[in-house]
């Protein structure tokens, strides 16, 4: 197992011309890239945009600071992978209502003809919900949906949140109640709320 001092050593090895030493740290760290990478992007994207993720950090390489772990320096290339991930999708992207699953669709209907009560299978609800809160985060912009996804369902802080998506925390926090309005709005609008109570 590699320490820092052992990733700095690999580093100037790499940019020294020896390549094939870049392995020894996509082997140590697929697995950091790999769970950043799936709780971000669809599951059948997911190894398209790690393989994304290490070809930035090999361009990087040079311009790694040692003075902060590499770990933390190739997590926060891999959000801003998925980050682009989200913008090109953005741009193309057409995801109405009538995208969702059979079951998500019927989780609707279910949800307006018990007037919400909950009284479903947890396991299946749990995935239909899932499928729906995805739904609502297509409909935001790039920047709120990392910002939603690192901030209040990965627990990062607003300053960490800025440092990986390159924003000052004045700006993370501004984005976010923005973000959360429009989340309430896309999912009170098709649950049928004012979206104040979701």
């Amino acid at each position: 197992m590699m320490g820092q001092d052992e990733d700095v050593v690999v580093i100037k090895r790499v940019l020294q011309g020896e390549t094939d030493s870049f392995e020894l740290l996509v082997e140590r760290y697929q697995g950091v890239v790999a769970m950043v990478v799936a709780s971000k992007v669809p599951r059948e994207n997911a190894a398209e945009v790690a393989h994304d993720v290490f070809i930035r950090v090999y361009k990087s390489l040079s311009r790694y600071a040692p003075d902060k772990p590499l770990e933390n320096w190739i997590k926060t290339i891999a959000v801003r992978t998925c980050h682009d991930y989200w913008r090109a999708r953005y741009r193309n992207r057409e995801t109405p209502v009538s995208s969702l699953s059979e079951k998500a669709q019927g989780w609707v209907e279910n949800y307006h003809a018990t007037e919400g009560s909950l009284n479903h299978h947890e396991e299946a609800e749990r995935a239909e919900t899932r499928e729906l809160l995805n739904w609502a985060l297509d409909r935001l912009k790039p920047t709120e949906r990392m910002i939603i996804l690192l901030t209040y369902f990965e627990g990062y802080s607003v300053k960490e949140t800025g440092e990986m998506l390159d924003m000052s925390a004045a700006n993370v926090k501004v984005q976010a109640l923005r973000a959360r309005r429009k989340l309430r709005k896309i999912l009170g609008s098709l649950l049928g709320h004012t979206g104040e109570n979701i």
